[in-house]
């Protein structure tokens, strides 16, 4: 004798499908650079919102350097979240201190002098832990600059948030 239909069949994307394909919409809504030549009304506050935006993520593409050169083993964990983060300083109109192409051996040798500011722990946790703070600092303080900006600049500094958001997951709790 069969089974009869659930009476709760689902209807749409199951949450799995979704967190696949989170990432990918992130990506392809937030850093296309499509409009990434300057904010549409052309307001000094925007473009200074945009500057600093490409600032926070060429330093934070320092500070994953820095992590990387110490920390040598979680490379290959890291290296995509900073190509992330450096495609996010391009998309605000940053990005030339560093290149996502870069080689491994390239980014060792640009991280072998990080910022001074920059301070590794000594441990992997630690510096994930590290890392990990500075993005969901990073995200929060782009959270609240929304209101303050302009249409397409809050929707990219929205989705590099995001973004950042699930890099803050993934090196906390992911198994990137």
């Amino acid at each position: 004798m069969p089974f009869p239909p659930s009476p709760r069949a689902r209807s749409g994307p199951r949450r799995r499908s979704l967190l696949a394909v989170a990432p990918a919409a992130l990506a392809l809504t937030g850093c296309t650079g499509a409009d990434s030549g300057g904010p549409a009304d052309g307001s000094a506050a925007a473009d200074r919102a945009r500057a600093r935006a490409a600032r926070d993520s060429e330093g934070l593409a320092e500070r994953y350097d820095a992590v990387i050169a110490a920390r040598p083993g979680l490379a290959g964990r890291l290296r995509p979240l900073r190509e992330e983060v450096v495609r996010h300083a391009k998309a605000f109109g940053g990005g030339r201190k560093a290149s996502p192409s870069a080689s491994p051996s390239a980014s060792a040798s640009s991280a072998a002098s990080p910022s001074p500011s920059v301070a590794v722990p000594g441990n992997d946790k630690d510096a994930l832990a590290g890392l990990a703070a500075a993005e969901k600092e990073l995200a929060d303080r782009r959270t609240k600059a929304l209101g303050g900006v302009p249409g397409e600049l809050a929707r990219l500094l929205a989705s590099v948030a995001a973004a950042g958001a699930a890099h803050v997951y993934l090196l906390t709790e992911g198994d990137a």
